[in-house]
């Protein structure tokens, strides 16, 4: 409608003399005018018809008309927030999330080099990054408009935040006071991943590399710490790096990971700390199902995995291969 006084109010007389009671308002201004969305509770019977003459009789336009349920009566900014506890409870659901925030058609999330942010459809079709991939909204019955689009990307920047969040450090609470933190690992952590090696068994290194390695050749430390497209976490007791875990996520779906813990620190409950924490850093990726390559007959992993909660399974295809679930 255009922006001028008294516009509404004359618009609200008209729904009233059709019996139609205003539940809520949003304004949302767009180029030459506002656009109000307006949520009623018609009389019954009331011919959609009805509804669209008379908001072309004050001279506007209904873009549309669609069915709303009682979240409709939530304002923006508290739908919005309730929106984000969604997203944060259960990533995967982050494309879901989003639609409903944007009253889209659909919402799809599609690698970066796919979405194409340029192309808008005049306005119909939006892009937010969201990573290494992205969230495409489209919505055929309006376009987006600025309000909408800002709130939305508000959302998916917190819920980046929050998943930077859930990385950072953790220090573990130990019955016997030991101080030990799972972090990020990073490059500089290098020397210490190389002794941490050292002082491994040759059947603890041969179950996690399942070859016959003594030390590891210093042109693997930097793969370890940062693996292509994944992340590392390290179990670190005063200077000493006592335990490593990968996360990475694969294109397919789900994500690959690998878990070494010293010696002198298994059946300690580190392995199960690691893996737990790397079921948090998945969750939080929308990643629902782990993978790792695990011995015939090697029962370590699998107890692991039951310890952190997860359920796990041989594959099907591959009994060397090991699936975790994070939800059932």
């Amino acid at each position: 409608m255009h922006d001028h006084p008294g516009t509404l109010a004359r618009i609200a007389i008209r729904l009233a003399d059709l019996e139609c009671n205003i539940l809520g308002l949003t304004v949302l201004p767009v180029p030459g005018g506002v656009l109000d969305e307006i949520v009623l509770r018609p009389a019954t019977g009331l011919p959609r018809r009805h509804l669209v003459d008379a908001i072309r009789a004050e001279g506007c336009e209904c873009t549309a008309i669609i069915d709303a349920d009682v979240h409709e009566l939530v304002d923006p900014s508290s739908s919005t927030l309730l929106a984000a506890r969604r997203a944060i409870d259960d990533p995967a659901r982050l494309a879901e999330v989003l639609k409903d925030v944007l009253a889209a058609d659909v919402v799809t999330r599609v690698p970066a080099a796919e979405a194409n942010p340029g192309r808008t459809e005049s306005g119909h079709r939006a892009v937010f990054a969201l990573g290494g991939d992205a969230l495409v909204a489209r919505r055929r019955w309006a376009p987006f408009v600025q309000l909408e689009l800002t709130r939305a990307e508000a959302l998916v920047t917190l819920l980046g935040a929050a998943a930077r969040n859930v990385a950072g450090p953790v220090v573990l609470n130990r019955p016997d006071g030991a101080a030990i933190v799972l972090r990020k690992g990073v490059p500089a952590d290098a020397e210490a991943v190389s002794e941490l090696h050292r002082r491994c068994s040759t059947a603890t290194l041969f179950r996690r590399y399942h070859t016959g390695v003594r030390t590891v050749p210093r042109r693997w430390l930097h793969r370890l710490l940062v693996p292509p497209r994944g992340t590392s976490v390290l179990a670190v007791f005063g200077r000493e790096v006592i335990g490593l875990a990968q996360l990475i996520p694969s294109a397919s779906g789900g994500a690959e990971i690998s878990l070494l813990v010293e010696d002198d620190w298994q059946r300690q409950g580190i392995g199960t700390e690691l893996l737990s924490r790397l079921a948090v850093l998945a969750e939080a990726q929308g990643i629902t199902e782990l993978r790792a390559d695990c011995l015939s007959g090697d029962d370590v992993l699998p107890r692991t995995a039951a310890r952190a909660g997860l359920r796990a399974e041989r594959s099907a295809e591959e009994s060397t291969q090991l699936r975790m679930f994070l939800r059932d």
